[in-house]
């Protein structure tokens, strides 16, 4: 099954189901993706209408909690590598997680709004949403509480970061709201789906040029039924919740010069690239997003069918 949320009067939007081509959409009896998660289920109520990107919100607008990882270990020692810290062994059993803003994603096709002297960057994510939770759940009892997938721009402010942690308390101003994929799908709809992780291709371009061509699936340390229960272990989840896969990222076996084009290449974001600068030149050389770039995020089946259909955003200064 392949949900969206359509732009309407309410902060919640009216839900939808999707075809499986992206080309049509039926209304649901509930009203929205969080009633339909509480338990009023996905019956359409309507005959099919044309679908497009830009209609959506994200599929879930808002959302009771967001908790996004670090499953791709390997982003995290780049980035300790690149400044020279020694990365704890623990990082590769325990996972790393914290708790994003939630009260308001931002559309797949809405502009990133920031100052280009925060550094802003994308992320390249995979995320889900569940259904409820219990606290204490098992590794298995999580991953059956996933009801649906969906790609993730978690925008970064690069320049804020550190300040953030020096203070030992977390993530805030350099979180904005992230956004997601148009259109979630069930994990039995994924044919890429398999324990816990989605694996293909997460296409990454900036400004119309290929900037990553990263496999989702093949060096995530950490899959998404251990990603909950580590979340779930001191509270319960309520259904709607989203977890965040923190940024795609592979290990290049032939070095950090691999070229687009090959399988599993490129970054998932910049700060990625600009860490590989460093290792290899002493000095990052790509700069992070200025007003009017752009910044697109899909993924594509085995067929070359678009999936989620594309997070499409372009950057803009403030008014």
């Amino acid at each position: 099954m392949k949900i969206a949320t359509l732009q309407n009067d309410g902060p919640d939007g009216g839900l939808v189901r999707v075809s499986d081509d992206l080309r049509a959409y039926t209304t649901c009896k509930a009203p929205t993706l969080q009633r339909a998660l509480d338990g009023a289920g996905f019956a359409a109520n309507g005959q099919d209408e044309d679908f497009g990107d830009a209609l959506c919100l994200s599929p879930l607008p808002r959302a009771y909690q967001f908790l996004d990882g670090s499953a791709y270990v390997n982003h995290v020692e780049l980035v300790r590598k690149a400044r020279g810290a020694a990365m704890p062994e623990s990082f590769w059993t325990d996972p790393l997680m914290y708790q994003g803003g939630s009260d308001s994603f931002v559309g797949p096709t809405d502009p990133i709004i920031g100052e280009p002297d925060w550094g802003i960057d994308f992320e390249g994510e995979i995320a889900v949403i569940t259904g409820s939770v219990r606290m204490g759940a098992t590794r298995d009892q999580a991953l059956e509480a996933i009801r649906f997938v969906m790609l993730c721009n978690d925008v970064s402010l690069r320049n804020l970061i550190p300040g953030e942690l020096a203070k030992g308390f977390g993530f805030v101003q350099s979180k904005p709201a992230c956004a997601f994929s148009p259109v979630a799908v069930s994990p039995d709809a994924l044919p890429g789906w398999q324990d816990g992780k989605l694996h293909g291709i997460l296409n990454i371009d900036l400004n119309g040029e290929p900037f990553g061509r990263v496999d989702a699936g093949i060096d995530m340390t950490f899959d998404f039924g251990t990603l909950i229960a580590h979340a779930a272990k001191t509270r319960h989840l309520a259904a709607g919740t989203i977890i965040g896969s923190g940024t795609v990222s592979n290990k290049l076996d032939g070095g950090p010069g691999k070229t687009i084009n090959q399988r599993g290449a490129g970054y998932a974001c910049i700060a990625e690239q600009r860490m590989v600068e460093t290792i290899l030149d002493g000095t990052p050389k790509t700069p992070f997003l200025q007003p009017g770039d752009r910044v697109q995020i899909w993924m594509d089946d085995a067929d070359g069918q678009n999936i989620f259909g594309t997070i499409d955003q372009t950057v803009e200064g403030f008014a």
